[in-house]
């Protein structure tokens, strides 16, 4: 227990959205934008003119974040920055990768169900050990 990382409570937290222009739109409308004091949003839309530069800024600028507690991805926009999104591997801001209306879900891609899937393969490889 001693390992454990704490999780911080704070009274609000962000979701924070890197996706095509229609998903950000979607969860605008629901009412998950924000924009701070010093003009900062917790969304980047990702366009044709977007760059991979960009979009690692993002993802790092919105995993730094005290006050976001996930952070929505589209999964072929995890999959230009995989690297980054593969490394991350804080509970806080948790990673979501989600389909967009372009380009279904793929569950190959998934990081948060390989890791899941490796997870259980290694506690059923214990319990058989036993």
């Amino acid at each position: 227990m001693a390992n454990r990382v704490p999780i911080p409570n704070n009274n609000s937290a962000l979701i924070a959205m890197i996706a095509d222009e229609d998903t950000i739109t979607g969860f605008l409308l629901a009412g998950v934008g924000n924009v701070d004091l010093r003009r900062k949003t917790n969304y980047l839309i990702v366009d044709s003119k977007t760059t991979v530069k960009q979009i690692e800024d993002a993802f790092k600028e919105f995993t730094a974040r005290e006050d976001v507690a996930i952070v929505l991805i589209s999964q072929y926009v995890a999959n230009m920055i995989r690297f980054l999104v593969d490394s991350y591997n804080k509970p806080v801001p948790a990673i979501l990768e989600i389909p967009s209306k372009d380009h279904p879900y793929d569950p190959a891609h998934d990081s948060v169900l390989s890791r899941v899937k490796y997870l259980f393969s290694t506690e059923s490889v214990a319990s058989d050990r036993r």
